[in-house]
C-alpha cells in the first residue's frame, strides 16, 4: 500500500453501510479501529481538535509498549465516547482521508462503534431522553410546563436532582423552553412574485429545527422578517420532525431512519416545487446535506432535499451575488465577535455569515474558527462537562478580546456555551449574545 503523505484530491466520503450485517460485526469493527488508531498514532496532527485524540494517545503512551499493541481492546471505547462527530478531523486536518489509499474516516468509524454500542443496548436512559428532542420539546413547550421547567433549570436543588437522576451536569446553563412554538406563531408571507436568481431559487421553505421551534423561536422570527424585507415568498414544511442529528450522534440509526421517513417526503415535494430549504441550525442543514445522503445512498428524494438545502447566510450571500439581496441597512452593528461552528465549517460553504454581516456599514466582524467543545448533548453530560469547558477555553478567550458589542454564533447552543465560559472564567463582558439572524434583522432596522 502506498505511504505517500497527504493527497492533492478533494476529500470524498463513502456511503455508510449501516444496513449490512457485517457493519455490526464486533471483530471487524475492532480490526478497523486498530488499523485507524495506529495510523492516527503515527500522525498525531489532530491532537488539538477534541478529546478523542488525546485520549487515544494517552492510552498508547501510558501502555506497556508505547505502541497501540499495548492498549487493551476494551479501552478503545474510551476514545469512541470522546468523539461527538464534529467532523473537523476529516474535513480540516487528516491527510489520509479518501481518496488516499489509507481511507481514514475517523468520524464515521466512531459512528459505526456508537451504532454497535447502541444495538447492544449499552446506552443510558439519559442519552435516549436527551436525543428525543421532539418528545422533550412537545412536553416542555406547553405554557405552564415551560415556565415550570425553566424555573427548575435555574434552581440549584432541582439541578442537583437532575444531575443525580439523569447525569445532566448541574453547572451547565440549559436553554429555556418557549411557551409558544415557532411553527405555531410564525407569520410567513408569500405574496411577492418569485424572483429566481442564477444561483438561488426565489422562494423559500423553512425547516424550523427542534431548537428554534421549542427553545429560541425568536431566531426563526428573525429569519422570517429578513425574508419578508427582501420580498422572498416563504412557507413552512407542512410537517416536520427532528432532523436526526442527535440520534446519529447516539448511534441510533434506526431512529434516524424513522425521522427521515417523516421529513423527507415533505421536504422533497418542496424541493421539486422549486423552493430553497433553509435550516437555521448548522447541524440540521448538515444532516440533510451530507449525512442522510451517505446513510441512504441513491434515494432520489434525499438527493433532491440535499440539493435544495441552504444555510441561511449561504442563501443570502448567493442572493447578493445574484443582485437580489437588499443592502438598505439602517443600523451599524459595531464590533461582532463571531464564532463559526464546526458543522458550518464542514459544509464547505466558506464564511458566509461573516461575509453577510460585513455588508453592514459600521460593522467589524472578528471570526473565531475553532471548536467550542459543546456539541448538541455531549457538553451537558456530567462526565463531559469539564472537558467541554476545557476544549472551549481558547474560544472563550478569543471571543472576549477587543471589547465586542456582540457575541454571536450560527449555533445557538455554542453561543450559550461560549457566553457561559466567558463569564465562568471571570470576565464580566458586557457584550450581548445575539444570533447572526438577529443581528441582520437589527441592521435592517426591522
Amino acid at each position: 500500500m502506498s505511504k505517500r503523505e497527504g493527497s492533492l484530491e478533494a476529500p470524498t466520503r463513502h456511503p455508510i453501510a449501516w444496513q449490512r450485517a457485517d457493519y455490526y460485526d464486533e471483530a471487524r469493527l475492532a480490526h478497523e479501529l486498530e488499523r485507524v488508531f495506529d495510523i492516527c498514532h503515527g500522525c498525531r496532527r489532530c491532537v488539538n481538535l477534541c478529546n478523542a485524540f488525546p485520549t487515544l494517545f494517552d492510552l498508547i503512551d501510558e501502555g506497556s509498549t508505547g505502541e497501540l499493541d499495548g492498549v487493551g481492546k476494551k479501552d478503545f471505547a474510551k476514545v469512541v465516547d470522546q468523539c461527538y462527530l464534529c467532523d473537523l478531523c476529516f474535513m480540516t486536518k487528516c491527510p489520509y482521508v479518501p481518496p488516499h489509499p489509507w481511507n481514514v474516516d475517523f468520524p464515521h468509524l466512531m459512528l459505526r462503534a456508537k451504532a454497535v454500542k447502541f444495538r447492544k443496548g449499552e446506552v443510558r436512559l439519559r442519552d435516549k431522553v436527551l436525543t428525543s428532542t421532539d418528545a422533550l420539546g412537545k412536553l416542555a413547550a406547553i405554557p405552564v410546563v415551560a415556565q415550570t421547567v425553566n424555573a427548575a433549570n435555574r434552581n440549584g436543588a432541582a439541578r442537583r436532582v437532575l444531575q443525580s437522576v439523569l447525569g445532566v451536569d448541574k453547572r451547565r446553563e440549559l436553554p429555556p423552553y418557549a411557551p409558544t412554538r415557532f411553527r405555531r406563531a410564525a407569520k410567513l408571507r408569500a405574496e411577492w412574485p418569485v424572483r429566481d436568481g442564477e444561483r438561488t431559487p426565489g422562494k423559500v421553505a423553512i425547516f424550523s429545527t427542534c431548537y428554534i421551534n421549542y427553545n429560541e423561536p425568536g431566531i426563526g422570527h428573525d429569519l422570517v422578517a429578513v425574508l419578508a424585507h427582501n420580498e422572498i415568498p416563504a412557507v413552512l414544511a407542512r410537517q416536520e420532525a427532528c432532523c436526526g442529528m442527535p440520534k446519529l450522534e447516539l448511534g441510533d440509526l434506526e431512529g434516524v431512519r424513522r425521522l427521515k421517513d417523516v421529513n423527507i417526503p415533505q421536504l422533497a415535494a418542496l424541493a421539486r416545487d422549486g423552493y430553497a430549504i433553509l435550516a437555521a441550525v448548522p447541524s440540521c442543514a448538515l444532516m440533510f446535506k451530507q449525512e442522510l445522503p451517505l446513510l441512504f445512498p441513491g434515494d432520489a428524494d434525499i438527493v433532491a432535499v440535499a440539493d435544495a438545502m441552504f444555510d441561511p447566510f449561504e442563501y443570502f450571500m448567493l442572493r447578493h451575488r445574484d443582485g437580489l439581496l437588499k443592502t438598505d441597512f439602517k443600523q451599524p452593528l459595531g464590533k461582532v465577535s463571531y464564532h463559526i461552528p464546526c458543522h458550518s465549517r464542514v459544509q464547505n460553504i466558506g464564511q458566509k455569515t461573516r461575509e453577510t454581516l460585513q455588508l453592514v456599514p459600521g460593522t467589524e466582524v472578528t471570526t473565531v474558527e475553532r471548536c467550542a467543545g459543546h456539541d448538541g448533548t455531549w457538553g451537558v453530560k456530567e462526565e463531559y462537562f469539564e472537558q467541554s469547558m476545557k476544549i472551549g477555553r481558547p474560544v472563550f478567550r478569543q471571543m472576549a478580546q477587543g471589547a465586542p458589542d456582540y457575541i454571536s454564533s450560527d449555533c445557538p447552543i455554542a453561543a450559550r456555551h461560549i457566553r457561559q465560559g466567558i463569564r465562568d472564567g471571570g470576565n464580566e463582558l458586557e457584550a450581548e449574545k445575539a444570533h447572526p439572524l438577529t443581528l441582520l434583522r437589527r441592521a435592517y432596522g426591522l
